[in-house]
């Protein structure tokens, strides 16, 4: 479970993200995508509380964890006084026993004409949202239409690319979509193997084939947002947005994609065990902490717990060793589970 907010929080203990970052320590690892994001990963346990760029590009409330590392990103913590590594605001947790439920809306009724005028104000304040800089948008936009008489896949997992493939060889026109920046979806984040090769190298061969296809139109940064009739989908290319000067690009682009048939090959969605106080700091699910760990080299903690009631979690056990990480133990709800080494 990740932490999206930039002021104290239930979640969080009532602790501010400054408190609950000091936390967080980065660790070296292959799967980072260079030194360079071992040593100063952007991912942080709070994603929504990044503001990217200044002046009329200001862009407030991004998930950290899907923010593309370039030279010359400005990436800045927001919504915090005076700053991040002391938050005025960090006076919550002393207040947190009477922080209940709705507690605003019994405790500031009185005087009646101070909500609209003191207490809703400061309290939107401090919700952890960021501020947009209320200049023209200096960016250039555009709209595209683009039609494939066969398959167009969405997403870009195994089953993903492994469609895409069969699309193609069989002599279908193919388009390829993804929000990421490179192929592989959940396989960035495993150390699984396919066809007896490390995952990372069963995508770069894939890709690599798909350079020399003259059949298949590859959109990278490319968002699936919405599936019409007769086979309409809408998208949103972010042609630019991870680049310091765009030049003559557009910043993003909106497509209109007719397609003929459609794999929508979305993955799986984790279910979290339910079980009291399971939304405190440093409680993330499996597939969330091997994300951390496997692609982004950041661990939340030196020690870590797992309760699973699958194998999946001692999956994640395995991972988080490999990556130093002490394993204090693995809790399986599973009567027959067994130790997996």
């Amino acid at each position: 479970m990740l932490y999206n907010t930039a002021r104290p929080h239930s979640s969080l203990n009532y602790r501010t993200p400054a408190a609950f970052a000091k936390i967080i320590t980065p660790t070296g690892s292959d799967a980072a995508l260079d030194g360079d994001a071992a040593s100063a990963p952007l991912a942080q346990p709070a994603p929504n509380g990044v503001e990217l760029c200044s002046g009329a590009r200001q862009e407030p409330n991004t998930r950290a964890t899907t923010v593309e590392l370039f030279d010359g990103l400005e990436a800045r913590s927001q919504n915090r006084w005076p700053s991040l590594g002391f938050d005025a605001l960090a006076i919550n947790d002393l207040l947190s026993p009477f922080f209940t439920a709705g507690f605003y809306y019994k405790t500031f009724m009185w005087p009646k004409g101070f909500w609209e005028k003191l207490y809703e104000p400061a309290i939107r304040k401090a919700a952890g949202l960021g501020s947009l800089s209320m200049r023209p948008d200096p960016d250039v936009y555009d709209k595209e239409g683009l039609s494939a008489l066969r398959p167009a896949g969405h997403r870009r997992g195994a089953a993903g690319l492994a469609a895409a493939l069969t699309g193609l060889r069989s002599g279908a026109r193919v388009i390829l979509a993804d929000e990421d920046f490179r192929f592989g979806g959940r396989l960035l984040s495993e150390t699984e193997t396919l066809d007896g090769a490390r995952a990372s190298d069963w995508i770069s061969a894939l890709e690599a084939e798909f350079d020399f296809l003259p059949n298949i139109r590859v959109m990278r940064r490319a968002t699936v947002f919405g599936v019409y009739d007769h086979g309409i989908y809408g998208a949103v290319e972010r042609v630019s947005d991870h680049l310091l000067e765009a030049d003559d690009r557009v910043r993003q682009t909106l497509w209109r994609i007719t397609a003929k048939r459609a794999v929508l090959a979305a993955g799986a969605t984790e279910r979290p065990i339910a079980f009291a106080d399971n939304d405190r700091p440093g409680i993330m699910l499996a597939g969330a902490m091997r994300a951390y760990a496997n692609r982004w080299a950041v661990p939340p903690f030196e020690t870590i717990a797992v309760f699973t009631n699958n194998d999946d979690g001692h999956r994640t056990a395995r991972d988080l060793a490999a990556k130093g990480i002490q394993i204090a133990a693995v809790i399986d709800a599973r009567p027959e589970a067994k130790g997996s080494g």
